[in-house]
């Protein structure tokens, strides 16, 4: 069998595989999105992270002997890219501190409804450990042992990280986004352009290498990415979609709604150089993040 043969036969192989288990994991998915987003900062980095840890989660799969119990390990894998997310862009120490101070069983309290619903910016401004610990057990409800185990600490570390975070979280405060003249006037070009159905307008934006990631779905790339609004020339009229400029968990966006909704369907997120469209990341089949973001007007 030659090399095309063999790519032809393994390639629908492959994609019927990766849907199996994009349906194992859709019950988990949001569940996974709510911790990294809040490791993250804001949903759109935590949404890449839980792509990353998934992508990860398929790889190991495929090698192992016996399934494992699939949320406990979904969650370890994701903290771990989550570290090592912040490695990378926060240049932070993440490693459990050796001396953790005493901490009592009275001192593991139930969390304050106040802190849970914290806007995902506070708990960025938290030492790695201490967001983990907190957003595991007071956020998503898991056990000190579950908590230690996805973080790979013992459960007095985790109780001291929780101890800390609980008192930095309710003395923090998120700052107030802010977006450069020149970049809110593109999103709201864009946003008009949208509105208006003016699919040609917007495809004129886009520079020549542009990419266009339909996220969860597919990525485009260049003039295969001009395609990307032949598809909103038929949801946009049917779903009565229209885009409004503004913040999820300060990062700028155009939220999308649906007719008679105040809240967004979904985001979108655009970025420029030099007045033109580099990339587009269209949130449509990931609408979860709208339930995590705190979304303000610009």
């Amino acid at each position: 069998m030659s090399d095309p043969d063999l790519a032809r036969d393994l390639l629908p192989a492959l994609a019927e595989a990766r849907a199996r288990f994009m349906e194992l994991v859709a019950k988990v998915r949001p569940e996974l999105h709510r911790y990294c987003a809040r490791m993250a900062g804001n949903v759109f980095d935590g949404e890449d992270i839980v792509q990353d840890a998934l992508a990860k989660g398929y790889f190991a799969l495929s090698e192992m002997g016996e399934p494992p119990a699939l949320r406990s390990w979904l969650f370890r894998i994701a903290h771990n890219s989550a570290m090592d997310f912040l490695r990378r862009y926060e240049h932070k120490n993440v490693d459990l501190v050796a001396e953790v101070p005493d901490v009592s069983e009275s001192e593991d309290q139930e969390p304050d409804p106040a802190l849970v619903e914290a806007a995902l910016t506070v708990f960025a401004t938290l030492p790695p450990v201490q967001r983990s610990a907190i957003v595991l057990k007071d956020v998503l409800g898991h056990s000190l042992e579950e908590t230690a185990a996805t973080m790979g600490a013992t459960v007095l570390a985790v109780k001291a990280a929780l101890v800390r975070a609980r008192a930095n979280i309710a003395s923090s405060a998120s700052a107030k986004p802010s977006i450069s003249v020149e970049e809110k006037q593109s999103l709201q070009r864009y946003a008009h352009l949208f509105n208006a159905r003016d699919w040609d307008g917007l495809r004129a934006l886009l520079g020549e290498e542009a990419r266009v990631d339909l996220v969860s779905r597919w990525q485009r790339r260049g003039s295969a990415a001009v395609g990307y609004y032949a598809r909103y020339a038929e949801v946009a009229p049917a779903e009565d979609l229209r885009a409004e400029v503004g913040f999820a968990d300060g990062v700028p966006v155009l939220a999308i709604y649906r007719a008679g909704s105040r809240q967004p369907a979904y985001f979108v997120r655009l970025r420029w150089a030099e007045g033109r469209l580099i990339h587009v990341w269209d949130f449509y089949f990931v609408p979860y993040l709208t339930a995590e973001a705190l979304f303000t007007q610009a």
